[in-house]
């Protein structure tokens, strides 16, 4: 999805523009939103974090100058920092409203110098979320037939540029002792529970718009978690985390959300079928994520989109500070606030991938 800005010489073209863009289904401009904060614990060795994507990573928060303090990869690196037992500069080189390949040209390519130094433990990256986001906007536009190639070209890019990012993370942060790849949720859930305005070839009707949506973003998680079991990556199963009650809800025996994870050895059709059929029914907009049949919590902001933090935000460019949990404070690896805000949950998730030892 999307992602921000470098904060330094912006004309007042640029803001002018991009405040006009900013919002919506998905960013019709692109915007750099860097930013570096170190976890100062006043340890003796300082590890490095580095986080490539759009909004999502970036912590987007509707403005254009500042972004979640605590967006996903920050609270890893909190995470981190505990287990370690050190100082962790986590590094987010994102760029709102950036397409799969944007990122992988202009991010992990271009920018490939922050994960080569030494001192980096863990590289991650996210990507495809407005692939899918500006060919869903696309989709709903049309009228007469409707014409589904604008999603397989999402599809299909999607996984041709997330294999590429992996090849090239490889290839460039030798020190990383982690690699993480995190896979997308589905912002709009509900409100994609309509029919559309085309009609499809086939059966000269109006479709479901969710229904049409959910395979194409199954196929890509898929494909996502089973291009980085073939690259010595680790998946971070959002889709998962967010999408699935943290109870059983439809007495399978299992919890929801871990029913709907990604299985290694399970092929794409069976998982497209388990998670479009046979577990639908527990699948449930993020922006009530259930955490108890009687406790709800709201993963994604108002405009629908991107993931709710804590604790604030902090503007484009480098600060540092100490954690904003003690160690007392983080119980079975866990924050106060981990299961309570869409950022806090994905970055507990991929702190259960993080090396054990720097």
């Amino acid at each position: 999805m999307f992602s921000r800005l470098n904060g330094q010489g912006v004309s007042l073209a640029v803001t002018l523009t991009a405040s006009l863009v900013l919002g919506g289904d998905a960013l019709a401009s692109t915007i750099n939103q860097n930013t570096s904060w170190t976890i100062n614990r006043g340890a003796a060795s300082t590890y490095r974090v580095v986080a490539y994507g759009d909004s999502i990573f970036a912590g987007y928060n509707g403005g254009l100058f500042s972004v979640g303090k605590r967006a996903a990869p920050a609270v890893e690196g909190e995470y981190l920092a505990k287990d370690f037992g050190a100082n962790i500069e986590v590094v987010r080189r994102t760029k709102s409203g950036a397409k799969a390949d944007d990122i992988y040209n202009n991010k992990i390519v271009s920018e490939r110098s922050y994960m080569q130094t030494t001192n980096t433990r863990v590289v991650m990256f996210e990507m495809c979320g407005n692939d899918y986001l500006q060919a869903r906007s696309a989709f709903t536009d049309q009228t007469g037939t409707c014409s589904y190639a604008g999603l397989d070209t999402a599809l299909a890019n999607c996984t041709t540029y997330t294999e590429r990012a992996m090849q090239a993370i490889n290839q460039y942060a030798t020190s990383a002792k982690a690699k993480i790849v995190m896979n997308i949720y589905y912002p709009g859930y509900d409100a994609d529970n309509v029919q559309t305005s085309c009609t499809d070839s086939s059966t000269g009707t109006r479709i479901n718009k969710r229904a049409k949506f959910l395979p194409y973003l199954a196929k890509s998680n898929w494909r996502t978690c089973n291009l980085a079991e073939k690259y010595g990556f680790k998946c971070a199963d959002a889709f998962a985390e967010y999408m699935g009650a943290d109870y059983d809800t439809n007495g399978d025996g299992k919890i929801d959300s871990d029913a709907l994870r990604y299985v290694s050895g399970e092929t794409e059709a069976a998982y497209v079928a388990r998670i479009t059929g046979t577990l639908l029914g527990t699948l449930r907009d993020a922006n009530t994520h259930f955490a108890s049949s009687g406790t709800s919590f709201d993963y994604i902001q108002s405009d629908n989109t991107h993931p709710t933090f804590y604790g604030g935000t902090m503007s484009t460019g480098s600060t540092s500070s100490a954690p904003t949990f003690t160690d007392t404070q983080v119980v079975g690896g866990k924050n106060p606030e981990w299961n309570k805000s869409g950022h806090e949950r994905a970055g507990w998730l991929m702190s259960l991938l993080d090396p054990a030892t720097p």
